[in-house]
């Protein structure tokens, strides 16, 4: 059943690729997989693909550098990711049935902790220090364009367009197709204008790269923008010069004719910036996201004042897995790094479950039947754990051979597929018994 419905994805994937473009509304987010660094426009961290009760070992592949940032996984099965090798490419391809590398090539440095987003037709983009560039499915260059600054990851707008904003807040809305801008430049940072004076030397692009670990004025877009697709709301965090916390702020581009990007509010309290990403709640009214110091923020998307905060005691690695239902499922983090999820009430939340009996070491992800993956942690190495999201009772576990460390994203394949990236550069595949 699997080998069937992954024929009939090339089939559609190649009868798309040869009209030359891809779709219009939705950008790489309408067939399913996970092409983006939290799998879609909302940062949710889910997936419409179905998931697996049972994962085997398929294969796995180390990129010869640290890896930074998680892979992405395309409608086609078609796994990129970027590493900090010394020498030769530092962004790969691999097809997901055997690993094999279908194409690489080497970039700037910068990429090694930018996740590549796919499209539709599996082209590639992935920014740099001062650019964006698009690739083929066979790795052939599309376009490069300049920007100001470091884009750690793109999303697409309701109208297909690439959603760009780099770390010093720079918003670019660019052509897919052509590398165009569709809108004039937006910038969340003012830049120097004469009344400044005429001897501000210009910053590298990579300025502050470093700082977006931690979250810090030197860094002020550290996190990847979620998009409201049908309403072109950009939410994004910002630290804004003189400002001691972090803001979110929501930006909105409407398409059409002479589109412009335009800021409808700012909220300014996330004390000690933000390190995670802003996540949408499946009807896209609620903004989850993480301040600096420990507490999860629910925010309503339309006015921008706080539903409800609730303290945690620690920040974890990413924003939550948001599942239609509203739960909400902690990424690792804290003292004992238990597994947690945590349900919406509306005006407040509540505990829904917790596994303390696990220590997450990784990003979890839902799927569209109710499974979760993600990886956990033991004295003998890194585990791959499938769990009911209803209730986070295991389903399965498969050991992730000399795995060490911790996992830097877990994404789903077209076939439900289980895809772990640690940050010592391995690439991990489990998939399901043959029927």
């Amino acid at each position: 059943m699997r080998g069937a419905r992954r024929a009939a994805v090339l089939t559609a994937t190649a009868a798309l690729a040869l009209s030359g473009c891809g779709s219009d509304n939705g950008g790489p987010y309408s067939a399913g997989a996970w092409p983006g660094r939290h799998s879609d426009a909302r940062n949710s961290n889910t997936t419409v693909s179905d998931g697996l009760d049972e994962v085997t070992s398929s294969w796995s592949r180390a990129t010869g550098g640290a890896v930074g940032s998680p892979a992405t996984v395309a409608t086609n099965g078609q796994i990129t990711v970027t590493s900090a090798t010394d020498a030769g490419c530092n962004i790969f391809s691999y097809q997901m049935d055997n690993g094999r590398k279908r194409w690489c090539t080497r970039l700037g440095p910068a990429v090694a902790d930018i996740s590549p987003v796919a499209d539709d037709v599996a082209n590639v983009y992935v920014g740099e220090a001062g650019g964006v560039y698009s690739f083929t499915e066979n790795g052939q260059r599309r376009w490069r364009i300049p920007v100001s600054g470091t884009p750690r990851v793109v999303q697409f707008a309701g109208d297909g367009s690439l959603v760009v904003v780099t770390h010093f807040g720079q918003v670019n809305i660019v052509d897919p197709q052509t590398g165009m801008l569709r809108a004039p430049l937006f910038d969340l940072v003012p830049i120097p204008g004469v009344a400044d004076g005429t001897n501000i030397p210009r910053q590298d692009p990579d300025h502050g790269l470093a700082g977006c670990f931690g979250g810090s004025p030197d860094c002020p877009v550290a996190t990847t923008p979620a998009v409201d697709q049908d309403t072109g709301r950009i939410f994004t965090t910002v630290w804004r010069t003189g400002a001691d916390r972090a803001a979110l702020v929501a930006l909105r581009y409407p398409g059409g004719d002479n589109p412009v990007v335009t800021e409808e509010w700012s909220n300014v309290d996330l004390p000690g910036g933000s390190t995670t990403s802003p996540a949408l709640s499946a009807d896209a009214t609620t903004v989850y996201v993480h301040d600096g110091e420990g507490a999860l923020w629910a925010i309503d998307a339309e006015t921008g004042q706080p539903r409800w905060s609730h303290e945690l005691g620690f920040t974890p690695a990413t924003g939550p897995a948001v599942a239609d239902d509203g739960l909400l499922v902690l990424s690792a983090g804290g003292p004992s790094g238990a597994l947690t999820a945590l349900r919406d009430t509306g005006d407040g939340v509540e505990a829904a479950w917790e596994r303390d009996d696990v220590r997450q070491a990784g990003v979890p992800a839902l799927t569209a039947n109710g499974r979760g993956y993600t990886i956990t942690q033991s004295d003998d190495g890194l585990t791959a754990l499938v769990f009911d999201v209803a209730d986070g009772q295991t389903l399965d576990e498969e050991a992730l051979p000399e795995a060490t460390g911790f996992s830097v994203g877990t994404a789903v394949g077209p076939d439900g597929q289980l895809v772990a990236t640690t940050v010592q550069g391995e690439i991990y595949v489990l998939d399901g018994s043959e029927d």
